[in-house]
């Protein structure tokens, strides 16, 4: 009976412990969602370089007028433990001027530049002759809060969105077009948690960006323009965690409650009532 009790009363324990990390988890989840504002208005125009890429955030959804032949460029933060998604649709023109046999493509860069690949979707699509509309995706492997110099996984900061014709005749060059960028992620979790995390993100500028804003030169226009452009941070609404909190916490803490109650139901089980009264106390 007292060790039934033990038991039962360990078990509570447990579940309260483990209820309350779960809880906790949940919290410190969604105070980093990436999710944007209502009171954020998407970009209505892209840029034209990476130094002009539109800063978009996720969840938003951009859009661009362009022509056929138009580089298209557009930047988005992404932290540790989520898994971008971009999607592109390019709306074409009429069928009198629609691009004949032309190739459509996304291409993502990260904050160093370095192309990433994508784990699946339609990175490119040639246009069907009576199609409308173009729609183009990739889904890019989980961001890593740390990783090898050598490596090319993708790592905290601003990754850029790059949509162009990859093939086009001579006559469907200059046509009018529009274009639909989004960008959503989904948060991994502590699975693909990693022991280290970068010193920084990588953002463009980021080192140079408290000089600038102290700098009272305002005489040169053009400069300044310029300079904020390549100084754009793309920073998320939460800042940067980085990684530092995952689920791997909690269920690391989880494993260790547990491994505690299976520990004292063991020894209540097995240490038995006591000497029994008809032994002597000498023997």
């Amino acid at each position: 009976m007292r060790t039934t009790k033990l038991l039962a009363t360990a078990g509570l324990l447990g579940a309260s412990a483990l209820t309350a990390l779960l809880g906790a988890g949940t919290a410190f989840a969604g105070s980093g969602d990436s999710g944007s504002s209502g009171d954020d208005k998407a970009p209505t125009e892209a840029g034209t370089s990476f130094r002009t890429a539109q800063e978009v955030k996720q969840g938003q959804q951009a859009t661009a007028g362009a022509s056929t032949g138009d580089y298209l460029y557009w930047s988005f933060p992404a932290d540790a433990g989520q898994r971008p998604t971009v999607k592109a649709t390019v709306k074409l023109p009429d069928s009198a001027a629609r691009p004949s046999g032309a190739t459509w493509r996304i291409d993502v860069y990260d904050g160093l530049r370095r192309r990433q690949s994508c784990m699946y979707g339609t990175q490119s699509r040639a246009t069907a002759p009576d199609a409308t509309s173009v729609g183009l995706s990739c889904t890019l492997r989980t961001v890593r809060a740390w990783s090898e110099q050598w490596a090319n996984d993708p790592l905290p900061g601003t990754y850029y969105v790059r949509l162009t014709a990859a093939t086009l005749t001579p006559s469907d060059q200059g046509l009018p077009v529009s274009a639909e960028v989004e960008v959503t992620s989904k948060d991994v979790g502590g699975s693909s948690a990693v022991d280290g995390t970068l010193a920084a993100p990588l953002v463009p500028g980021s080192t140079t960006k408290e000089a600038a804003a102290a700098s009272d030169d305002g005489s040169d226009e053009e400069n300044g323009s310029s300079a904020g452009q390549a100084l754009a941070t793309g920073e998320p609404e939460d800042g940067w965690p980085s990684g530092w909190w995952s689920d791997r916490w909690v269920w690391t803490a989880a494993g260790g409650i547990l491994a505690a109650l299976a520990g004292i139901g063991g020894y209540a089980l097995t240490r038995g009532t006591g000497r029994p009264s008809r032994v002597p106390p000498g023997m």
